[in-house]
């Protein structure tokens, strides 16, 4: 605290005589203009308190950041110090220069915080915090107009649903196309190929137990084995050509009953005819198109082994061509009566718009009793 001294008099009661005594320059002489009002209350002080004690008051809060000022202007370092700002002289407060400039640093502060903190806001973004954080600035709720609005454009259009219908249907449609393609070519093939599997076995059982007899079959019935050793076939021979009973369970048909009545192997003449399927249900006669005169055709009973060699070939003729079937076969080159053989299936491949044609003409009876015929053997 301040020392208590009275009132000097004059000079000399504590510098002695005046006589010769210069009183101390004004120290704030050099200073500027608008610092000595600030500078003046310290001027007694200086004078006239040179050597007294004068206890501090508490230091200023800083308001942020590494150094701030206080309201007064005075400027507070990190450590919490006190200090005037920069070109005045030391003391707890500045001029009104300082005081302006920094008022106005603190205006400029505040407004580019709030300017900041709106741009942040109105774009739904966050904002730095003062000590550093980033602090989640909410977005604006959004009005009626506005939610209708982006309602109608998350809708899809009329054009895009409808082209997603269309889309899956086509989608739905090959993955069905493909599935019966699959079926066709395949699932029928196997199936048919088992049916007449067990049809030929059968058939060998009851010829070997003598339950089989030559005579007449019924619709369906298999009597016969066709071998057509060049294209590894062998395949049953049911009487009739139906299409369910016979001819999509891999069977043969015979043209007999019903159909065109062709002779059956055993007559001592006529045309005994065959019909099978190209593709599809076993195919027992798609690759007929590969056989060459003089190749053989062996039809197997329970008795008898009766062998034809292929003579000639219609690619191309009419479903409605039935004459094909006749006793004398037109088109086939026969000029008289005969023990023939005719194969019909349908052409092109995978469809029944033509019919293919392939004759045969009885070369060989041989009795099973003999053995199978050199065509089964080589």
């Amino acid at each position: 605290m301040t020392a208590l001294r009275p009132e000097r008099e004059s000079g000399a009661e504590w510098y002695g005589s005046s006589e010769g005594y210069d009183a101390p320059a004004d120290p704030y002489a050099s200073l500027p203009y608008d610092t000595r009002d600030s500078a003046a209350p310290y001027a007694g002080s200086l004078t006239e308190e040179t050597m007294g004690l004068r206890v501090p008051g508490p230091p200023p809060r800083a308001s942020g950041g590494p150094q701030g000022t206080t309201a007064a202007g005075t400027a507070v370092t990190a450590g919490g110090t006190t200090g005037n700002p920069p070109g005045t002289p030391e003391g707890p407060q500045g001029g009104r220069a300082a005081r302006r400039k920094a008022a106005r640093g603190r205006h400029g502060r505040q407004a580019r915080a709030g300017r900041h903190g709106a741009g942040a806001h109105a774009a739904g973004r966050s904002s730095p915090g003062g000590d550093g954080t980033t602090e989640e600035q909410p977005a604006a709720p959004l009005t009626r107009v506005e939610a209708r609005r982006l309602a109608r454009a998350s809708r899809p259009s009329p054009g895009v649903v409808a082209s997603r219908i269309i889309g899956e249907v086509f989608i739905t449609t090959g993955v069905l196309m493909l599935l019966f393609v699959t079926y066709q070519l395949w699932w029928t093939n196997v199936r048919a190929h088992a049916q007449a599997g067990n049809e030929a076995h059968q058939l060998q059982n009851d010829w070997a137990s003598g339950r089989r007899s030559p005579g007449v079959f019924e619709p369906g019935q298999g009597f016969a084995i066709l071998h057509i050793p060049k294209l590894d076939v062998v395949v049953p021979i049911a009487e009739g050509t139906s299409k369910t009973k016979v001819l999509d369970k891999g069977m043969v048909g015979h043209y007999g009953q019903g159909d065109l009545n062709t002779a059956m192997p055993e007559a001592k003449t006529g045309n005994f005819g065959l019909a099978g399927h190209r593709n599809t249900h076993g195919e027992p006669f798609r690759y007929i198109n590969r056989l060459k005169p003089g190749d053989p055709i062996v039809v197997e009973t329970q008795d008898t082994y009766f062998v034809y060699k292929t003579t000639s070939m219609l690619p191309v003729t009419s479903p409605a061509n039935t004459s094909v079937l006749d006793p004398v076969p037109k088109g086939s080159g026969f000029t008289g009566p005969g023990r023939y053989i005719t194969l019909t299936t349908c052409t092109p491949e995978f469809t029944s718009k033509y019919r293919l044609i392939v004759w045969g003409k009885m070369v060989e009876e041989r009795p099973r009793s003999k053995g199978k015929p050199d065509a089964l053997v080589s």
